[in-house]
C-alpha cells in the first residue's frame, strides 16, 4: 500500500522547531477542507491528542495524524516547508492533483 503522506528533511526539521515551543502537542493534524477558488484546502494544526480514528504516520521522528476524511486525497503525498525572502510555509506536493489555484493556497482533486 502507498505511504499516506511522507515529510521532507525539511518539512521534519520545521515540524520538530515548532512542537519544541508546543510542549501540550504530541504532533500535528493534517486534513481537508472544501473552499479556496481550486475548491479544496489543505488544514494542518496541532495535534494535542490521537483520535482513535486518525491515521498515524512517524517519519523522521514526528508524528502525523491524518484525519481519515483525508486519507485518499493525500495518498503518495510529500509535505515539505519552503522559505523564501519574506515568507516560509509548508508545501504539499501531492500526486493527485488534478489542479492548483495561482496563488498556491487550494487544489482539486
Amino acid at each position: 500500500m502507498k505511504q499516506i503522506i511522507k515529510l521532507s528533511d525539511k518539512a521534519a526539521t520545521r515540524i520538530k522547531e515548532v512542537l519544541s515551543n508546543d510542549k501540550n502537542s504530541v504532533g500535528v493534524r493534517i486534513a481537508v477542507k472544501s473552499g479556496g477558488c481550486a475548491g479544496m484546502e489543505y488544514v494542518m494544526e496541532y495535534a494535542k491528542v490521537s483520535k482513535p480514528e486518525d491515521e498515524v504516520i512517524e517519519d523522521k521522528g514526528v508524528k502525523v495524524f491524518v484525519d481519515p476524511a483525508a486519507v485518499m486525497y493525500l495518498l503518495g503525498t510529500e509535505m515539505d516547508f519552503k522559505e523564501e525572502e519574506f515568507s516560509s510555509s509548508f508545501v504539499f506536493k501531492n500526486p493527485n492533483e488534478t489542479e492548483r489555484c495561482g496563488c498556491g493556497e487550494s487544489f482539486k482533486i
